[in-house]
């Protein structure tokens, strides 16, 4: 069980454990528009959910997952939380759930799977394939433009290298991003992860900053320190 300071998550069940890149977005996904609702694409532990109910007063937070122990585990981590009663997780896939759309949201919010960067077989077409059917940023543009309210909110992590693609897809649909922190592990690292926030609204300033997490081993950054404060115990 791995325990934050107001909620504690439950991961026995699912292949999806707690990682940094859930709790980066939970951390920074923007609600200064106050979102009355939320859902979470691809819930996992349910984490990212679990941390925008303690961030905001959404009274609707949905999740949706397709895996059927990742959805029981959400389930179990919803109802043991202190906000039981305003999350509520989906069992089914994304395009099940977007074809007969009853609600938008205020923020959508996804950390979608995709395989790292050192992922590979001796089968070229058999990666590209895998790598490109773990990451249906198509999907989850597609979703967000159906369901996103007028003032709405999209907020994703993904890998750096894909940051220009899921832009250029995002466009496509009419959301532009408003905000952009590229994450590197520490100083000297490359960067590793884009979070990106897009709306409905083309703002001529894109908000464009990068956060390191470590100084070293165990030796977090005040950014990253001041960005999770409230949620791990240890900050």
């Amino acid at each position: 069980m791995f325990k934050f300071k107001q909620f504690s998550v439950k991961q026995d069940k699912t292949a999806m454990k707690v990682g940094t890149d859930g709790v980066l977005l939970g951390a920074w996904a923007p609600i200064f528009h106050n979102p009355f609702s939320v859902l979470d694409i691809g819930a996992g532990t349910g984490i990212i959910a679990l941390m925008l109910a303690q961030r905001t007063h959404a009274e609707q937070i949905d999740a949706l997952e397709i895996d059927e122990d990742a959805y029981e585990q959400s389930v179990e981590n919803f109802e043991a939380s202190p906000w039981g009663d305003r999350l509520f997780c989906f069992h089914a896939g994304l395009d099940e759930f977007i074809e007969e759309p009853e609600d938008e949201y205020d923020l959508i919010v996804s950390n979608p799977p995709f395989y790292a960067e050192d992922y590979k077989t001796d089968n070229e077409q058999r990666d590209l394939a895998r790598f490109q059917d773990a990451m249906p940023f198509e999907e989850i543009v597609e979703a967000a433009d159906l369901l996103l309210s007028e003032n709405g909110i999209l907020a994703v992590i993904i890998p750096f290298k894909e940051e220009e693609k899921f832009t250029a897809l995002a466009k496509e649909f009419e959301l532009y991003p408003i905000k952009i922190t590229r994450v590197k592990g520490t100083p000297k690292t490359e960067i590793k992860r884009s979070l990106l926030a897009f709306s409905r609204n083309d703002v001529s300033e894109i908000e464009i900053d990068e956060l390191v997490i470590e100084i070293d081993r165990h030796v977090y950054t005040a950014e990253y320190i001041e960005l999770t404060k409230e949620f791990y115990l240890k900050m």
